[in-house]
């Protein structure tokens, strides 16, 4: 095989392509290197045509340990098992990248899979992924109107002081990002937008958006040269002529029939029985059509009836105007035992979610090529088969339901309080109950409103919205707060979520060929004015969050204590924070950098746990006066335990103004007894006396006659000891 490669710089790195190294029996196969990342990206056509009644496209992002040069973490299984959720979503990204792209008519099996090679911990190998998936379908034969390019910006501090976009940072520059962009599109057009920012404006979002377009110019001029060298003649699909032929008949005669379905599916959300009595109904006219090509074509006509009324007669399936959105209702606190709660809802999509406060210990642990990350604020998002009126099956997490769940989280994580201030791990759920449009977006403003139920002090309370966009030629409209049948036959889903100061996340997927930048800035403009609207109205149910956490949730304290303590803390071989642990029943944990956070549900108990730690690091200094038990006694005196864990000795000749020579005679095991810190010897060693009374002003009790003469000294009468 002959290897062909190309490269071009791309944010100050060499992004090179290559093909002809690997997998020959592939319709086609793209080897990318982006600094030391490589991925090979692999596209696939069956060569039958599929029955499917869509365009049966996979995608599979296939992420390999070995890229980072790391071995499974479990002690049983080494072998990589079923996509993570990183995976998943990166696998979306790409799929809703090219799907909009391809030839509808083309009914081929199409399989995409991006293998992950070599990570180098700078260069995310998603993007490098998105871009080599083009190249391969640039240089197939498939019907797909390519090439796209991709890029992530980032807003990062400039030499001078002032904030620029960059391309493709790292993880060093995403560290003190405000953003987190991906772009994909075409020369003129985007394509897909995923977006997350710390509270971005408007401007600075869209001047991100237009610094990506002209990045992916590049890109795109980089694909058209492997793709002049190395394409093959792309594959012409001609419509079908019966289906063609079966619209305009359907158009001309029942098209009064097709008016009274958008009426029907608007208040059903899904078709019934009407619309398969009009496909029976249309097939009786003429035996020779066959039901799936009727039922192909009426689908067609219904999408273009509806496309029709809005573009000529301003005209929404539900009688809405284009920027009116749907009755908002909400409520809190209506789980009893739960630690917050909110239900959430916009017309026909409600969605409740709760959130769960744990200890910093309940983190997510993710293990991937990149290394081991740790997650302490997690959204689920779940969309039963009864939210849109079906059966279905249950179990787990469908690839829409993790990226709605991901969407939902990066809404709301710059909001969320760093640990240093709450130290919890958060779960938020959200668990759909009604569908009809824009669900994500409904399960951002219920866990806006759940978190304050649940008394995080979050930053700013975070709402969403979707915005459609139903276009023809030179003429377009967008529609705010789209429902199910506008999302079914608009040109895009754009979300964008927010506080009052600036956008948190976006989200965009088309239909179309991509959507210029006047529509995009229109749009964010129009999510803007209706995200601050569903906000107030937010929050009318619960202004703020309330001041308390929940009584079921667990309490915390966080200690600080300095690195070299951290051994006394934890003591031989974990024998003092396991004692802790078992009298107090509290979770512990002690980082690295020696904070301790302890978590339980019994406030007492985190109390106790609190000062046992803060006495074990406390630097004891002569002169304090402390209250402590009696923990051991011997003949030369006993052993006072003045803090959790830290002991001290009152000799006998500090326990009483008169001779003591019987310790057990003063003090007994477990007695509660003052003493003040009279030295610290050379070994650490701490030497006490006994005080009695306040201020040392009460007299000890007198020593039994029969314990024996006072100690005298060889010369002179005894001495009295006073202190």
């Amino acid at each position: 095989m002959k290897v062909i490669s190309k490269s071009a710089e791309i944010g100050g790195r060499t992004l090179s392509l290559e093909v002809g190294r690997f997998a020959e029996q592939a319709t086609a196969a793209v080897l990318a290197r982006y600094g030391d990342t490589m991925v090979i990206a692999t596209v696939m056509a069956s060569a039958k045509e599929s029955n499917l009644d869509y365009f049966p496209l996979s995608v599979e992002y296939v992420e390999r340990l070995y890229a980072g040069g790391r071995i499974k973490g479990s002690r049983w299984v080494k072998r990589e098992g079923r996509p993570s959720d990183d995976a998943i979503l990166r696998a979306r990204l790409i799929d809703r990248s090219i799907r909009p792209l391809f030839d509808y008519n083309y009914h081929h099996d199409v399989q995409v899979i991006i293998t992950i090679l070599s990570v180098d911990g700078q260069n995310e190998p998603d993007i490098l992924g998105m871009i080599a998936v083009s190249a391969a379908l640039s240089i197939s034969p498939l019907p797909w109107k390519g090439p796209i390019g991709a890029v992530r910006v980032g807003l990062v501090p400039t030499e001078n002081g002032d904030k620029g976009f960059f391309a493709n940072p790292g993880d060093k520059e995403l560290e003190f990002s405000d953003m987190d962009l991906i772009v994909s599109g075409t020369a003129d057009k985007t394509v897909m937008i995923e977006a997350g920012g710390n509270e971005i404006s408007e401007e600075n979002m869209f001047s991100g958006i237009k610094f990506a377009s002209d990045e992916i110019k590049k890109i795109i001029k980089l694909i058209n040269e492997l793709q002049s060298a190395v394409g093959k003649e792309k594959i012409v699909v001609d419509p079908d002529a019966d289906i063609e032929k079966l619209k305009s008949i359907i158009k001309k005669d029942f098209q009064k029939e097709i008016d009274a379905l958008v009426t029907t599916r608007v208040s059903k959300e899904r078709e019934g029985n009407e619309t398969s009595d009009l496909i029976d109904k249309i097939a009786a006219t003429d035996e020779e059509y066959d039901k799936k090509d009727i039922e192909k074509a009426l689908e067609y006509n219904f999408k273009e009836t509806i496309r029709r009324n809005i573009l000529e007669k301003n005209k929404r399936p539900d009688g809405r105007k284009a920027d009116e959105i749907r009755d908002i209702e909400g409520e809190v606190g209506l789980l009893p035992r739960t630690h917050g709660s909110a239900m959430f809802r916009r017309g026909q999509t409600q969605a409740l979610t709760v959130a769960t406060l744990g200890s910093p210990s309940m983190e997510q642990l993710i293990e991937s090529p990149e290394g081991e990350t740790a997650k302490r604020y997690i959204h689920h998002y779940s969309m039963p088969p009864y939210s849109v009126g079906e059966t279905g099956r249950v179990g787990f997490p469908s690839r829409r339901e993790v990226g709605h769940g991901a969407l939902a989280e990066r809404a709301l994580w710059p909001v969320i309080p760093p640990q240093s201030s709450f130290p919890y791990t958060v779960r938020l759920v959200s668990e759909i109950m009604s569908s009809n449009g824009s669900t994500s977006m409904a399960s951002t403003c219920g866990s806006t409103l759940a978190l304050m139920d649940a008394g995080v002090p979050i930053k700013s309370p975070v709402s969403g919205i979707s915005i459609g966009l139903v276009g023809a030629k030179n003429k377009y409209v967008l529609l705010t707060d789209i429902i199910g049948i506008e999302d079914f036959t608009g040109d895009m889903d754009f979300k964008v979520a927010g506080s009052e100061k600036g956008i948190t996340a976006i989200q965009l997927d088309v239909k179309n060929d991509g959507l210029s930048q006047e529509i995009i800035q229109e749009t964010l403009e129009k999510a803007r004015t209706a995200r601050l609207y569903i906000l107030k109205e937010m929050l009318k149910v619960l202004p703020q969050s309330r001041t308390h956490i929940s009584q079921y949730a667990p309490k915390i304290k966080v200690v600080t204590i300095p690195k070299e303590k951290i051994g006394e803390v934890i003591g031989p071989g974990g024998k003092i924070i396991r004692q802790i642990i078992a009298e107090t029943g509290c979770d512990i944990n002690v980082n690295d950098d020696g904070q301790v956070t302890i978590a339980g549900i019994d406030p007492e108990k985190v109390e106790i746990a609190f000062k046992w730690v803060s006495g074990i690091i406390k630097e004891v200094q002569p002169g304090e006066v402390y209250e402590g038990l009696v923990r051991r006694i011997l003949s030369f005196g006993a052993f006072v335990e003045i803090l959790p864990g830290r002991e001290g000795m009152v000799h006998v000749s500090q326990m009483a103004t008169d001779f003591v020579s019987n310790p057990n005679d003063v003090v007994t095991i477990g007695q509660k007894v003052t003493v003040r810190v009279m030295e610290i010897d050379d070994q650490g060693r701490i030497n006490l006396s006994m005080l009695f009374g306040e201020d040392a002003k009460k007299r000890p009790p007198q020593p039994r006659r029969d314990s024996g003469p006072p100690r005298r000294d060889r010369f002179g009468p005894p001495k009295r000891r006073r202190f």
